[in-house]
């Protein structure tokens, strides 16, 4: 394949005046700064509802679109806002930070105004008490296997004051059919608001999407491999996952120890119960991957292991630490996938802990894996250094879980990889003393960092817009392990500049990616 290049920035980082990025004018204009900038892929975060610690990763459903993306300016020009309503609500006071808390309660007190206006526009029309217009019910036909349940799952946890599924009363945790049908008929009105949001949504993004692709942009998404615990897939799924005798979850996932937390990840996720999947030729995940692949160009999957192997921890359990490997479904779930959806898109997100059976899952299913530049400089002939890149393979500078390049130099480089990138870089001598790897700077070491990602083997390079930026920790996206104060940052407005854009130009030109 043709060497190419893109830039990783999630919808909630870019500007606008409403808290959050979303699908605004501000969308479309990056749309136009990539292809001057000779890029070619816009690599986005899930862009599921969010849910605990407001991460994209743990989202309440595996099908549904975020709210907080729905552009609130399109709602105006539909005539269901006024500019008076914006106004009014508060979005937060830092306009390069996300403030989730304030996000919640303006977004949502907004989005049900849009609503109600909107029920308005079509009432009694052509005689009927609801008659809405044709392509919402075009939307919930086409999508009806998973908007009934998302719809009725919303409404019933806002009923349940947004707590988990799992403390709902017994009638509806246990999806009592006589329960869940009264339920309908009495809120008819709140799953209806859901139904709506979701219309909008996909409305909006298929324009994005329309538009991207028109400019020779194409969207690369990100699945998780899990669904949330708190999620209506859980709540829905039954036989899907592992369950003890109670109906509850009887294993989590997770990761065990490695370099980003010492105890492990507990992640909470419930797990898979691969034989179901296997007796049911995989159906749930193609539903899943031809949905996505609907939304999106290409599909990065997090968590790529887990379909060799994975962590699998005692539900019970208050560390990462005891938990033990699992043979996850290997090839089989990629031969049923491309039996029903041809051939797959997909790019392997193999970071971790990754042994020999996970090295040769990738290579028999042909996805191009991840090689990570701030993994390179521990020491070694390692994977990630930028001469045992292999083609098929995307090269990161960091992804989400890593700071930003300025920040890894200055605060968490070890001196053993200051030392080793510095002579690698040709940055200093190539046995450098402690006073030469001192003086250079962050900034050097970033456009040197850069230019080897450029310059990989790779076939794809997906390079953050926070190193591009030159930002420090500011830009850094997600912390892994820590709860709280992640996925906020945001790009100020006018980052994205005709400098800039010839800049990064140039730098592909040189290395044949634009």
């Amino acid at each position: 394949m043709q060497r190419s290049a893109g830039i990783l920035l999630p919808i909630s980082s870019l500007p606008s005046p409403y808290g959050i990025g979303c699908f605004s004018q501000e969308a479309y204009d990056f749309v136009d700064w990539l292809k001057e900038a000779g890029q070619t892929y816009w690599q986005i975060l899930p862009i599921g509802p969010t849910g605990y610690g407001d991460s994209p990763y743990q989202s309440c459903s595996a099908f549904a679109g975020n709210p907080y993306f729905i552009d609130l300016d399109a709602l105006k020009a539909e005539g269901l806002l006024t500019a008076a309503q914006l106004k009014a609500e508060p979005w937060g006071k830092d306009p390069l930070a996300v403030d989730y808390g304030t996000l919640y309660t303006s977004r949502y007190k907004i989005l049900r105004a849009a609503y109600a206006a909107w029920c308005k526009q079509w009432e009694g029309l052509h005689g009927c008490a609801r008659y809405y217009p044709d392509a919402y019910y075009a939307f919930t036909l086409e999508n009806e296997g998973w908007l009934e349940d998302y719809a009725l799952y919303m409404a019933l946890k806002t009923a349940n004051g947004m707590k988990s599924w799992t403390e709902w009363p017994r009638e509806y945790r246990l999806r009592d059919g006589g329960a869940l049908e009264r339920f309908r008929a009495e809120n008819e009105e709140e799953i209806g608001f859901w139904k709506f949001l979701q219309y909008e949504f996909a409305a909006q993004w298929k324009k994005v999407k329309a538009y991207a692709n028109e400019k020779g942009i194409q969207i690369l998404g990100d699945i998780p491999i899990y669904v949330s615990a708190d999620s209506v897939d859980a709540w829905v799924g039954g036989p899907l996952f592992e369950l003890d005798a109670n109906g509850g979850f009887a294993r989590v996932a997770g990761c065990p120890p490695d370099y980003f937390a010492a105890d492990g990840q507990l992640w909470g996720n419930p797990l898979y119960n691969w034989p179901y999947h296997r007796e049911t030729g995989y159906a749930w995940w193609i539903k899943r991957v031809r949905h996505a692949l609907g939304i999106y160009d290409l599909l990065r999957i997090d968590h790529f292991r887990g379909f060799d192997t994975y962590w699998a921890i005692p539900a019970d359990s208050t560390t990462a630490r005891t938990g033990k490997w699992e043979n996850g479904p290997g090839m089989e779930l990629f031969h049923a996938l491309e039996g029903a959806l041809g051939k797959l898109p997909i790019i392997a997100e193999d970071l971790g802990d990754i042994v020999d059976s996970v090295r040769e899952l990738l290579a028999e299913s042909g996805f191009p894996g991840m090689k990570v530049l701030q993994f390179a400089f521990g020491g070694g002939d390692n994977e990630y250094l930028p001469h045992n890149h292999i083609k098929n393979s995307v090269v990161y500078p960091g992804t989400h879980d890593n700071t930003t390049l300025n920040d890894w130099w200055e605060n968490s480089a070890t001196k053993k990889e200051k030392t080793m990138a510095a002579a690698y870089l040709h940055l200093v001598p190539c046995r450098p003393t402690a006073k030469e790897v001192a003086a250079v700077k962050a900034d050097t070491a970033r456009v040197a960092l850069l230019r080897a990602a450029l310059g990989s083997a790779s076939d794809r390079a997906i390079i953050p817009m926070g190193d591009w930026l030159g930002l420090g920790e500011e830009a850094h996206l997600n912390t892994p392990g820590r709860l709280g104060g992640n996925w906020t940052w945001r790009a100020a407005a006018g980052f994205d500049t005709a400098a800039l854009a010839k800049e990064i130009r140039g730098e592909c030109e040189v290395v044949c990616r634009a």
